[in-house]
Order: C-alpha cells, then sequence, then structure tokens
C-alpha cells in the first residue's frame, strides 16, 4: 500500500459512496473499484459491504481506514518537517477556520500575511467550529480558529471577544418576543446552547421561528429588510449603515453578558516548523491586546 490507496480508503470512508469517493479522488469509478479490489486481494479480507445508496465498512475495513487516515497525517507532518528551512520561512500552513470568520475576516488577514511571506503556500478548510476543533485534535490542520468555549491545553491566542445581540430592523418590546417572526441561522452547537439558554430563562414559550437561513450574513439582510428579528454578534454589525437607527439588545444570562470569544488553537510543537511560527507571530502581533 502506498500514499495513493491511504487516500483512496480516506476518500471512501468519509464519503461512504464509491462515486462520490471517486469524483473528489478525480478517478473513475472503476478504477477506484479495481485498486480497491487488488488491496481486497493483497490483505485477504472484505474492506466494505455494498448497500442500495452507500457502502458498509467492514470491521477490518474500519481498522484500515482508521490506519490510512494515521498515515496520511503522519507522511504531511514528515513532508512539513522536509520542505521547512532554517533560512528561509516557507512550507505548508494548514489552516481549519470558523465558516464566519473565513467568510467576513480571513480574505483580508491571509492577504496580509501572504504580502510578507509569498513563499507560504495556504491549504484551508472552513467548517463549524466544532468540525475545526476536531481537525484539530486529529492533527490535521496546525492552527484552529474556532469560536466558543473548548477544552485546548495547548497553546492558543486570543482575538477577539463579542456580545452576542438581539438585533431588529425597528425597536421591539422584549416582552413581545415570543409572538415576533425570527429569523434564525445556522450555527454550531455551542452558539445554539447558550442561545437556547438565554430565550429559556426569560420565556416560558418557543420562539416563532418565521424564517431559517443558512448563514449569518443572510440573516442580517432578512433583518435589515426588517422581517424579523435576529440573534447575531456584533462583529456582524459593523458594516450596517446608520447602526443607531437600529435596535439592538445586548444578551445575558444570569446576568452576564453573552460573550463569543474567537480563538487560534495550536501546537506549540507546530511551531517548530517556520510557516506556523511565522504564521503564530502575525496572529500575536496583529491581535496583540493593549
Amino acid at each position: 500500500m502506498d500514499e495513493k490507496d491511504w487516500l483512496f480508503l480516506q476518500a471512501l470512508h468519509e464519503e461512504k459512496n464509491v462515486t462520490r469517493a471517486a469524483q473528489k479522488l478525480f478517478i473513475s469509478q472503476p478504477a477506484l473499484t479495481y485498486r480497491i479490489k487488488q488491496m481486497e486481494e493483497q490483505l485477504d479480507i472484505q474492506i466494505f459491504i455494498r448497500g442500495r445508496r452507500n457502502i458498509k465498512f467492514t470491521s477490518e475495513g474500519e481498522h484500515l481506514a482508521l490506519y490510512a487516515k494515521r498515515m496520511v497525517i503522519e507522511l504531511q507532518k514528515l513532508k512539513d518537517k522536509l520542505q521547512d528551512s532554517k533560512h528561509d520561512v516557507r512550507g505548508e500552513l494548514r489552516l481549519g477556520v470558523s465558516s464566519n470568520f473565513a467568510d467576513q475576516m480571513l480574505p483580508d488577514l491571509l492577504k496580509k500575511f501572504n504580502d510578507i511571506y509569498p513563499q507560504i503556500k495556504f491549504n484551508v478548510h472552513t467548517a463549524w467550529s466544532v468540525d475545526v476543533f476536531k481537525r484539530l485534535c486529529n492533527e490535521e490542520d496546525h492552527i484552529g480558529i474556532i469560536r466558543g468555549n473548548y477544552d485546548w491545553e495547548s497553546s492558543k491566542i486570543l482575538m477577539g471577544v463579542n456580545e452576542v445581540c438581539l438585533v431588529s430592523k425597528k425597536h421591539i418590546n422584549l416582552i413581545d418576543l415570543p409572538t415576533l417572526p425570527r429569523i434564525r441561522h445556522q450555527s454550531g452547537p455551542d452558539t445554539t446552547k447558550i442561545t437556547d439558554q438565554w430565550w429559556n430563562e426569560n420565556f416560558s414559550t418557543p420562539p416563532y421561528i418565521s424564517m431559517e437561513v443558512d448563514n449569518l450574513e443572510t440573516c442580517k439582510k432578512m433583518v435589515m429588510k426588517g422581517l424579523g428579528y435576529g440573534i447575531l454578534p456584533n462583529y456582524s454589525l459593523s458594516e450596517i449603515e446608520n447602526p443607531d437607527e437600529i435596535f439592538i439588545y445586548p444578551l445575558t444570562v444570569e446576568g452576564q453578558p453573552v460573550l463569543r470569544k474567537l480563538w487560534a488553537f495550536y501546537r506549540e510543537d507546530d511551531t517548530k516548523l517556520s510557516a506556523v511560527k511565522a504564521f503564530v507571530d502575525f496572529l500575536n502581533q496583529h491581535y496583540a491586546i493593549k
């Protein structure tokens, strides 16, 4: 087995479908199926069982897929060390980034960093913070930029603190909230939990969800059109025209403001790589708390 085989197994395990895995790998389905059969014959095992739509890995296949995932990570770590140079800042920087941060702030941040270190290559994965955290724990990324409260025992940089607010185009009476239309955007479990906690602390009936949207920016635009109220972090309101004319109510739970912290998590050992150290130093300087 070689690197291609590990990648084949990883894609199959993630997609649980041969056609989708082949598409992800940019190879034909017959070529992927042929190579899997070769591996099964070589190892004398059955890797997966075909269902009507998806595949199910056997116990032996699960062990093999986990091994493949670890080998992909270890090979990438080896490549990192071999590509790194003590005399020149270069190499690949693997970032996992919270989706909302990626949409609003990451492009400018990476542009500034790239202007300083043009020889560093980026490999960026965006997702909900909970998924970014999982990737970081699995050592798939060097640095995770994450919103929320997570138990991370290694190094971290505080990049920002934001209040979570109820936002409406016009003034509303909070006592009327259960009957007013609310526009809800998809968010990670950490945000949902604390928002629900605030609601349950103040109301005995569920909110009236008039609209569900897939992201924070769409929610904000709907709110600004007067279609309902939303619950948004205050950083998302920075580009609103005439912010003094809209209704903004910071949420509190047990008398304390509801805050969303933005972190950069990383492992100190990874700063031995020049690309990682350069980005950590850049973040420390860029987000220095004065």
